[in-house]
């Protein structure tokens, strides 16, 4: 049926309709049973809801204007001024501006549909412009609101007289309730005394619980005769504060027949009078349960602050109503017509409204302590998610306030059991969402939990789930929250529930969020258990005494980790952008070219950390490592990705990148090799010199100290070269890794002095000397010198390394 109307009402507007109706018909009206029905269809929710799909369905199927194909193709493509970077016409970016500019122009209209509620005040100024212009009107309207207000002011007058003259009543009131309320104490407090003696030191558990029963009863007692022992003096006070209010409503009724030369002049007066003391009564009933002034016959459990506030309060809301109440009574009275009178009952009852909701803001303290549970609830979780809830009461208050209005103002049929169903439901989603996440935090809390036997096993462990659980318990959090919104918007008449999960805005911003949740989860999986093999790794080396392996693979660690990292943000990143809608084409593009270009101006440093990464993998040398590199020898302080530093024996520090190292000499790996080389005379026996040679290396195995730094025994390997300069003698002994120069000098030493007391003779060197063209002494070639004695033969000179290696 709703089609039907539907058809019947737009059908006339198309233009295919347009054009085939004959010109002389005239178009289509609305009858008052379809305007019935389509006011039956906007009061209700849901049959609006349906209402407003079925319009945006034809709206959909209705075919474009013919003028806007020039107009569109005027205009230049929207895409020519932006870059390449831009929203996809078919992605959730797109679709999200595009429901948000929906949204915008809903909340447009509903704006303007609010404000509509408030046109009508301008007919009540041209109204009032009206009546002032008019002698006659002008004239009446004075005469009837001067007469009531000399009648008011001295009805005021009287009251304000009569009320100066009870104050001494009132004191007498208030000085007796103070002494029945010292009789009262006098009593609670020998009431608790007894409490205090009737336990004895030694009593059981079950006494003391049953004695603590009592005791409450007791309290709970003397409360409860305290507030009927007040009633009395409650009541005298509100009566005599009612004499006043008496005596006005008196003088104003006599005032009215009196003094009123006219029915209008005594009508505003009665109503001013009525309205006034209706206002005032209802101020004095709330004041005597309050009392600011009077603590002692206070009904309520208030402080003196709270009470002030809320009378004071009171006092000013209750004058609005007032106002309607003259406003409803008078408007007809002097012509006002009925809808200026709504609009100014419509704008005062928002304005009472408002100031509720500003009262409820500033009482919001004061009733939240007064909502908590008691004490002993406060360890319970759920009694402790009530208290919080409780804290925030003024919210739902202050829409409760506001919807109760925005109902009453728009006359929406149903509108007040909307309002009560949904606020039930508001607190069951509430209660219910905060009773899952406490189930689900608690299933969280388990599953970050790593005990000791766990962490035992992969140390470590339990440090890395601590730093994620706040992350993952925000992202739970968050969507906790959505489902909730979600739930609630539901509950609320707006079928959210539909949009997401069958609508193809929400069913493409739901796949997103998952793509996006899924894409940072394994990101987080692939680091943690690249980085968890890594270290395992590195332990188990260590374990197993491969120290140099672990050293080498905590070198390369950084260099792996960074790689490792740009690679996730890299793919995290692109699949983010993709899922919300960004053409990440251009970008890829953009950064493969800059990319290049870098690499392209910085061949060097690529090279450094290229030629340094398989310089660390393949074990070329470590920290400590005595090595020559680019011309320099040192030892091995730091190696990084990039630069290698040595330290060499005079103390200087040399930086080295990686690029300028092509070869590298380890003088700290596996074994060292000792080279024993040096000349002696031709008539010297080799084997008996060879036997000198490895002599002294055994002795030195047979030392304690160098022992450990000789691995082979002495290995002759003959004469290397015989002639006029005499026979070199050539051997060698392997040392451990970095030994060999201590080893060589302590083996140089001892070898001199067991060749001295051999008696190893060396060679003698020939000399060249070229006498000088005059003189009679011939030119002397190859004569040597005269032997000395044979028991003056010198040490050997032997080769000497660098004294400063040890």
């Amino acid at each position: 049926m709703l089609a039907l109307l539907l058809g019947s009402l737009l059908l006339p507007a198309t233009p295919g309709r347009a054009a085939d109706a004959a010109p002389s018909s005239p178009p289509s009206s609305m009858t008052a049973q379809q305007a019935q029905q389509v006011l039956g269809v906007l009061n209700d929710p849901q049959k609006r809801a349906e209402f407003t799909r079925t319009l945006t369905a034809i709206a959909n199927g209705l075919p474009q204007a013919a003028p806007a194909a020039p107009a569109a193709a005027a205009t230049p493509p929207a895409s020519s001024d932006k870059s390449d970077v831009a929203l996809e016409p078919d992605s959730v970016g797109s679709d999200v501006l595009d429901e948000l500019s929906t949204m915008r122009n809903g909340i447009v209209r509903q704006a303007r549909s609010f404000a509509a509620l408030f046109a009508d005040l301008a007919f009540v100024g041209h109204w009032f412009r009206t009546e002032l212009s008019d002698p006659a009107s002008r004239h009446a309207l004075f005469d009837a609101f001067g007469q009531a207000g000399l009648i008011i002011i001295l009805a005021l007058v009287a009251e304000r007289g009569l009320s100066i003259a009870l104050r001494r009543p009132l004191s007498s009131i208030t000085a007796h309730a103070v002494e029945a309320e010292r009789r009262l104490n006098q009593r609670a407090a020998q009431v608790q005394a007894e409490d205090s003696t009737a336990v004895p030191p030694g009593a059981s558990q079950a006494e003391r619980t049953v004695e603590d029963t009592r005791r409450q009863d007791d309290r709970k007692q003397v409360e409860t005769l305290r507030i009927i022992r007040r009633i009395p003096f409650s009541l005298l006070h509100l009566l005599t504060k009612l004499l006043p209010v008496a005596l006005f409503l008196g003088v104003g009724y006599a005032g009215a027949t009196l003094f009123g030369d006219n029915d209008q002049a005594e009508l505003v007066t009665l109503t001013l009078a009525n309205a006034y003391a209706a206002a005032r009564g209802m101020y004095l009933l709330v004041e005597t349960v309050l009392v600011p002034k009077s603590p002692t016959i206070r009904l309520c459990r208030a402080s003196d602050r709270t009470a002030r506030i809320v009378t004071r309060w009171w006092n000013v809301l209750v004058a609005m109503p007032s106002i309607v109440v003259c406003l409803s009574t008078l408007g007809g009275l002097f012509h006002l017509a009925p809808r200026g009178t709504e609009a100014l009952i419509r704008a005062l009852v928002l304005a009472e409204h408002l100031m509720i909701a500003v009262f409820i803001w500033r009482i919001r303290h004061q009733v939240a302590a007064s909502l908590q549970p008691p004490a002993r609830f406060q360890k319970s979780s759920f009694w402790l998610f009530l208290g919080r809830l409780a804290q925030l009461w003024w919210l739902p208050a202050m829409v409760f306030d506001l919807a109760l209005w925005l109902v009453w103002a728009t006359h929406t049929r149903g509108g007040y059991a909307w309002i009560w169903r949904t606020t039930v439901l508001t607190i069951i989603v509430i209660v219910v969402s905060r009773v899952l996440s406490l189930l689900l935090f608690g299933a969280q809390n388990r599953l970050f939990h790593i005990n000791d036997d766990v962490e035992s096993r992969y140390p470590g462990l339990r440090a890395r789930a601590d730093y994620y659980y706040p992350y993952a318990r925000r992202c739970l959090s968050a969507l906790l929250i959505f489902a909730t919104m979600v739930i609630l918007l539901q509950a609320w008449g707006i079928p959210a529930l539909s949009f997401f999960l069958h609508g193809e805005l929400g069913t493409r911003i739901i796949a997103a969020i998952l793509s996006i949740l899924i894409a940072f989860t394994v990101a987080i999986v692939v680091w943690e258990a690249a980085n968890a093999a890594l270290q395992n790794q590195i332990n188990r080396y260590e374990t197993s005494e491969q120290v140099s392996r672990a050293i080498r693979l905590r070198t390369v660690l950084p260099i792996i980790r960074t790689v490792l990292l740009t690679v996730i943000v890299i793919i995290v990143a692109v699949t983010t952008l993709s899922q919300i809608g960004l053409n990440v084409a251009p970008l890829l593009t953009g950064a493969g070219i800059m990319g290049a270009a870098i690499a392209f101006g910085s061949q060097s440093l690529v090279k450094d950390f290229i030629t340094g990464f398989f310089m660390l993998v393949e074990n070329a040398m470590q920290v400590g490592d005595w090595v020559t590199a680019g011309g320099v020898s040192g030892t091995v302080e730091h190696l990084s990705i990039r630069t290698l530093r040595l330290r060499t024996t005079s103390g200087d520090v040399h930086i080295i990148p990686f690029s300028s190292v092509t070869s590298i000499a380890n003088t700290s790996r596996d074994y060292n090799v000792v080279i024993v080389s040096f000349m002696l005379d031709l008539s010297e026996n080799p084997d008996r010199v060879a036997s000198i040679l490895a002599d002294v290396v055994a002795g030195m195995r047979a030392d304690d100290l160098f022992a450990p730094l000789i691995l082979s025994d002495f290995t002759f390997l003959g004469v290397d070269n015989a002639d006029g300069n005499g026979a070199k003698f050539i051997g060698s002994f392997r040392t451990t890794p970095g030994s060999k120069w201590k080893v060589s000098r302590e083996y140089y030493r001892r070898l001199g002095l067991r060749m001295v007391a051999e008696g190893v003779k060396f060679p003698i060197p020939s000399s060249l000397s070229l006498m000088a063209n005059f003189g009679p002494t011939p030119l002397m070639i190859g004569q040597a010198e005269p032997a000395p004695p044979a028991n003056t033969n010198t040490a050997p000179a032997p080769l000497q390394p660098d004294p400063s290696h040890d």
